[in-house]
């Protein structure tokens, strides 16, 4: 079961794309949008992901720290965000394989990965918003902004 608004959000410590630990409780204090997505370079995430760096002044503007989390490994975020630009940290939740997307209910067991799970933390630590997608199912970014909008107002 995934988390859901006024849930505290899990904790977590997971190495970027340069193996640089970030960690969701060095973050308190700031609003943190959490995007979990399947795979690095599949044809969905990277619609997405690229949408969010095209948009992404409209998260920093708001204060908000955007980071991106799917099972890969730092070897293959670090390859997907030079090839994409992305200005916004890939953590890699590849071991324990996917304990981060299990934490916040966003794992798929069978497939070994991470569905389409946004979170929007508060600087309190607390779910803002919340909204999962299946793994096909392409996700309409238009929530995440009125979420911030919110807590930015």
């Amino acid at each position: 079961m995934s988390l859901s608004v006024g849930d505290v959000a899990p904790d977590f410590s997971l190495p970027d794309q340069d193996r640089q630990v970030v960690s969701l409780a060095d973050l308190r204090g700031t609003p943190v949008l959490v995007v979990f997505y399947p795979f690095a370079f599949s044809g969905i995430c990277t619609g997405e992901l690229c949408q969010l760096r095209d948009e992404l002044t409209t998260y920093t503007d708001a204060g908000v720290e955007v980071v991106a989390i799917s099972t890969d490994p730092v070897f293959s975020l670090k390859a997907f965000k030079a090839q994409e630009g992305f200005d916004f940290p890939l953590l890699s939740d590849f071991w324990p394989h996917g304990a981060t997307a299990q934490a916040y209910g966003v794992f798929n067991d069978k497939a070994g990965m991470a569905v389409r799970g946004t979170f929007l933390v508060d600087a309190e630590g607390k779910i803002a918003f919340a909204e999962v997608n299946q793994p096909g199912d392409a996700r309409e970014q238009s929530g995440w902004k009125d979420a911030v909008a919110k807590i930015a107002a």
